[in-house]
Formats: C-alpha cells, sequence, structure tokens
C-alpha cells in the first residue's frame, strides 16, 4: 500500500507528540524505548479512591439516545443531585429538565451556544460530569472536566487517537480525578459470572480470550435522526479498523487482568472490503441529496479481525463489524488451562472438558458464582432496564464507590488501553497488517496493581428509587 507514513499519522494522532519516531509503531522489539512513554507515572489511578461524596452531584453533556437513558438511570439512585443538563439542542434539556423535576432534582440548562459544555464543567458545585457525546468530544471535553476538579464518566470509546489515549491518563494523574469509561458491558449479568468464576480458578491459568462488536448498524448510522448530523456514518466512512473496541475488550481485559497483571505487548490488525455501506449511500443520495456528501467516500471494511499479544504470552482476538446481517455478538469466549466460557450464540456455556455443561450443571455454576453485586441489585437493575439492567447496574455501582469512597471498577488506564486498540489498528491495516506496539500507558505500574475488587465487602449502601 503506497502511502505517506507521516502523512497518515497525521490523520490518525498516533506519535505526533511522541517526537516522531515512527519506527516505535512499526514492531520495535524494544517496547522500553518507545517515545510515547512519556515519563515516570506522576501518581498511580489504578485502585485510587477518592475521598467520600455523600452526595454525587452530577451534570450531564449529551442528551440523545444513551445521554437521556442515563439521565433516567441516576434519576432512580439515592445519593445523586442532578446539577445540570446541557445539549445543543433546547427541547432536549427541556425533556430531561421535566424528567428530573419530577424527582426533586432542579438542574441548570446550558444549550446557548456550542461551548455551552465548558460553563457546565466550570460549575463550582459539581462533583461528576457525566459525557454522553459523539467521539470526537470525549477526550476535550472528559479533559477540561478534570482540569476543573471533576471526576469524569465518559462514553466509548474514550478516546480516539493515541495522543488523546495520554492525555487522559496525565491529566487524571495531575489531578486526581476518575476518568471511568461507561464500558456497560463489564456489568453484564453473564460477563460479570465469568469474571468472578476467573477468580475463583475455574477456568485455571487464562491463556486466551475473544471478543468482539458485531452489531448491524447499518439501519441506525443511516438514520437521519437516530445519531445527531448523522456523526457515526461520518466515522465509519473516513476511518479503517477496529473503530469500537471496548465493548468486546473490556470483559476480557478484566478477566485476563490486563493493566493489573499483565500489560498488551502488540498488536496486528486486518480489514476486508467494504461491499454494503458505499452502495447503500449511493442508493440512499439517489432519492435525497443529502447523503451526497457520503457518496464515494472509503467506508470501513465490513469485518475488522485484530489480534493482541500480552507480555505474559497471552492473546486476544477481537473483532468488529457493523455492517454484516449477523445476530448480534460480543462472542466473549473466555479459554484457560482448566476451563473455558462462551456467550455467545447465547445461551451461555461453560466446559472444564470436551463438553459443554448441561443447563442443570449451568445452573448449579451460576448459583455457585454469581457475584454479590449481581445478588445485591441484580433484580432492580432489571426492572430499571438499560441493556437489560448492566446500564443500571454500571451507573449504581459508580455511585456507590464514589460514596464510599472506593475505587472504581475501571480507570484512566483501562480508558486509554482498551480504546488505543481503534488507532492503532488503523494504523496496522494501513501498513499492510504489520505488528504495533501498544503503548504501556501504567509505565509499568502493571506489575505491582492489584486486580478490581468484586467481592462488595465493602459499600453497597446506597439505595434505589423505583
Amino acid at each position: 500500500m503506497k502511502q505517506d507514513r507521516r502523512d497518515f499519522l497525521k490523520l490518525t494522532g498516533l506519535g505526533l507528540a511522541s517526537g516522531g519516531a515512527l519506527s516505535a509503531y512499526a514492531g520495535t522489539s524494544d517496547p522500553g524505548q518507545l517515545p510515547d512513554k512519556r515519563g515516570p507515572q506522576v501518581f498511580n489511578m489504578c485502585n485510587y479512591a477518592a475521598p467520600k461524596l455523600s452526595t454525587v452531584r452530577i451534570g450531564f453533556i449529551g442528551l440523545g439516545n444513551r445521554g437521556m437513558a442515563a439521565v433516567e438511570r441516576m434519576n432512580k439512585i439515592e445519593g445523586v443531585e442532578i446539577k445540570a443538563l446541557c445539549d445543543l439542542r433546547p427541547e432536549k434539556v427541556a425533556e430531561a429538565t421535566k424528567m428530573t423535576a419530577a424527582t426533586g432534582h432542579k438542574p441548570q440548562g446550558f444549550h446557548t451556544s456550542p461551548d455551552a459544555w465548558q460553563k457546565l464543567c466550570e460549575m463550582p458545585d459539581l462533583d461528576l460530569v457525566y459525557i454522553v457525546t459523539p467521539w470526537a468530544l470525549h477526550t476535550p471535553m472528559a479533559v477540561f472536566s478534570m482540569n476543573h476538579g471533576k471526576h469524569v464518566c465518559v462514553e466509548v470509546p474514550a478516546a480516539k487517537t493515541i495522543d488523546e489515549c495520554w492525555e487522559l491518563v496525565e491529566t487524571s494523574e495531575k489531578t486526581k480525578k476518575h476518568c471511568m469509561m461507561t464500558e456497560n458491558c463489564c456489568y453484564d449479568f453473564s460477563e460479570l459470572l465469568t469474571l468472578n468464576m476467573a477468580r475463583q480458578g475455574f477456568f485455571g491459568e487464562i491463556t486466551h480470550c475473544e471478543g468482539a462488536y458485531i452489531h448491524n448498524l447499518q439501519e441506525y448510522v443511516f438514520d437521519k435522526e437516530r445519531f445527531y448530523q448523522m456523526w457515526e456514518l461520518k466515522e465509519l466512512s473516513q476511518r479503517t479498523g477496529n473503530l469500537y473496541p471496548t465493548h468486546g475488550l473490556g470483559p476480557i481485559c478484566q478477566v485476563m487482568n490486563i493493566n493489573r497483571g499483565d500489560v498488551m505487548d502488540y498488536l496486528v490488525s486486518m480489514s476486508n472490503n467494504d461491499f454494503v455501506m458505499a452502495d447503500t449511500a449511493v442508493k440512499l443520495a439517489e432519492k435525497d441529496a443529502s447523503f451526497k456528501p457520503f457518496v464515494g467516500k472509503p467506508y470501513n471494511g465490513m469485518m475488522n479481525t485484530s489480534t493482541i499479544r500480552t507480555k505474559k504470552g497471552k492473546t486476544i482476538m477481537l473483532q468488529f463489524d457493523v455492517s454484516s446481517p449477523r445476530p448480534y455478538s460480543r462472542i466473549q469466549l473466555v479459554s484457560g488451562t482448566k476451563g473455558a466460557a462462551l456467550k455467545y450464540p447465547e445461551p451461555a456455556r461453560y466446559s472444564q472438558g470436551h463438553e459443554w455443561l448441561s443447563p442443570e450443571e449451568y445452573k448449579a455454576i451460576e448459583a455457585k458464582y454469581t457475584p454479590p453485586i449481581v445478588k445485591k441489585i441484580g433484580e432492580m437493575a432489571k426492572q430499571v432496564g438499560g441493556h437489560g439492567g448492566m446500564d443500571f447496574l454500571m451507573d449504581w455501582r459508580t455511585i456507590d464507590c464514589l460514596r464510599n469512597g472506593l475505587p472504581l471498577d475501571q480507570d484512566v488506564y483501562d480508558a486509554a488501553t482498551w480504546s488505543s486498540v481503534g488507532p492503532l489498528s488503523e494504523w496496522s491495516v494501513a501498513h499492510r497488517s504489520n505488528s504495533v506496539d501498544v503503548p504501556d500507558f501504567t509505565r509499568g505500574a502493571w506489575k505491582t496493581n492489584v486486580p478490581i475488587d468484586i467481592s462488595m465487602e465493602k459499600g453497597g449502601n446506597t439505595g434505589v428509587k423505583l
């Protein structure tokens, strides 16, 4: 593939602030010499417990599909005060204001200009900014929020470039403010069960995992009302790689203790061609001129497959496909020296030999290994909903940790590492699937960081308003 490497790096943001040593991303055998290893760690945010907050005062930026749902969920959690709401559309702010007023909240609205969100972040009486906007805004808003003394919950992916990943890490360490990417799939009941089983040794030593985001989104991305100003279609028509890695990757990184005992080493990525999206854009443009800007674009391939090797010699396979007419799947395969798990196609199943366990044996496994967080709040989460309850479980857990001064389940290193697969895969695809080193955002702290605590021995006293 003929392409100027420097021009490509300018487009993707890879390595620009790291001194321009481009060979560092061509599979160097000495990751310790990577120019983006930006000096010593300022403060280790892994397992950091911020001071307790009796009430968590929240401001929301972005009130589209997922943003409005987040407001609705937080509206049902005790110990929360919804203080501010921001969106470019005044009607969305009015809708969310009406919803929260019914439970006694009196949020201030921000919608007068594109930079109104900055006024929200500057409010002195906010503790947490919840960011649910198009991808390109995630890092700028998260960094601005932390620099103004706020913890951050930011939608996936948290960053689009390696520079942005580092900016999140450095800002979180400097300000000692949490930056949690709201990877809801880590709170899926099946994934939590598998994680607890892994912690209890059911699978032995985990050696290989597989994850994915396989979800036919054509109907959504070509819908002018679904994504504001069709921002997701713009992403898919401008970039080629594993653009949305974290739903499949997050849960298996927790199972494999990535950044907490092991770390990603290098990545290889390959995409096939687009056989659908470009043709769809042409057909729509024939009837609707608003689709003409999307004609002739280099759409992302239908399937991207990325493979990752860790420092301890373990492997991850990760796929991304949002245009094939296939059933939804995140794969979620966990393979160890003693057993295996596979979630999709559902129902989930487990094995410690040549055959999957029977439904009766599965029920016994579920009864034995269901983690305390699910036992405590699982049924209420199902009643509230949000992808079967995992969205609510995530928000409730986050608020409970903040109120009790506990570490969050996901930290800024997770946000950076999981998000980095997007731009790294772009580089690899553009360079005939050459390997590319994954930056160690913990700067070596992974060797002593301990795994997240899902025992629920502390906290758990935040109520729910159903």
